[in-house]
């Protein structure tokens, strides 16, 4: 028996099977896992890619920037399930000028956008999916990238990611007497659509493998999609308000 056997989740940002919510939804479903994806744009894409998981997972469509989306989440999660254990926030976007260009030169409006979907967004989600919660709690789980330092071309989007991981506090106090457990995963860099999108992303996975005390593969999400999959199961009880570094180690070194 998987340790996520009776569980229903709901996964946003597969777009492609290198995802790592891909990655995470493949092993939850390993783990026993009924999951539900959620997709934006491009749905027929996320539809297909659903079909990769070893079982096919239903896809609801989300715009987290849209009130009419996020109002009718849960009814339409419940066209395919009664309820939800957990729910995998991954999801992030910035505008060019916020990734690469001069930190300087972003633009308020351009920075706004990458906030509200990058970091906002997990309030606007949680909001959403709590009617779908029962008495007994469960896990909420977003997707990070460590905020404590200053990363070269990730400009904006590390600022909006020191956002998310304030809210994800904000959010462990709110919704902990609810016994839903709100944590964070800060992975290490994988070569998803995402990443291929920033700009010096090569430096990242030059570095991140000889510094990584355990190594570090680019090219496999697996061990961020396990944790991921742990802290939705019912194995930390009384964890919340974490952030869970999946990194290989990189996090810890020094220069």
């Amino acid at each position: 028996m998987g340790i996520l056997e009776g569980k229903r989740l709901l996964i946003t940002g597969v777009i492609t099977d290198s995802s790592i919510a891909f990655a995470a939804a493949r092993v939850a479903q390993e783990q026993g896992a009924e999951v539900l994806l959620t997709g934006f744009g491009r749905m027929s894409l996320v539809e297909r890619v659903a079909r990769k998981l070893p079982k096919p997972a239903p896809v609801v469509e989300l715009d987290v920037t849209s009130p009419e989306h996020l109002a009718g989440l849960a009814d339409r999660v419940r066209e395919h399930v009664d309820g939800i254990d957990g729910t995998l926030h991954s999801i992030g976007f910035a505008p060019p000028s916020c990734l690469g260009e001069p930190f300087l030169d972003a633009p308020f409006d351009d920075v706004a956008k990458a906030f509200e979907v990058s970091a906002y967004s997990f309030k606007s989600l949680a909001t959403a999916v709590l009617p779908l919660y029962g008495e007994q709690g469960g896990s909420l789980v977003g997707m990070d990238f460590d905020a404590t330092v200053a990363w070269p071309a990730y400009n904006w989007m590390g600022v909006a990611k020191a956002a998310l991981e304030s809210t994800s506090r904000y959010l462990a106090r709110e919704l902990g007497p609810r016994r839903i457990r709100v944590n964070l995963v800060a992975a290490g860099p994988v070569r998803t659509l995402a990443a291929k999108s920033i700009p010096g992303f090569a430096a990242f996975e030059e570095a991140w493998g000889p510094r990584a005390p355990l190594g570090w593969d680019i090219n496999d999400a697996t061990p961020v999609g396990m944790a991921c999959a742990a802290l939705m199961s019912d194995w930390f009880p009384a964890t919340t308000g974490e952030i869970v570094h999946v990194d290989g180690g990189f996090h810890a070194m020094g220069v």
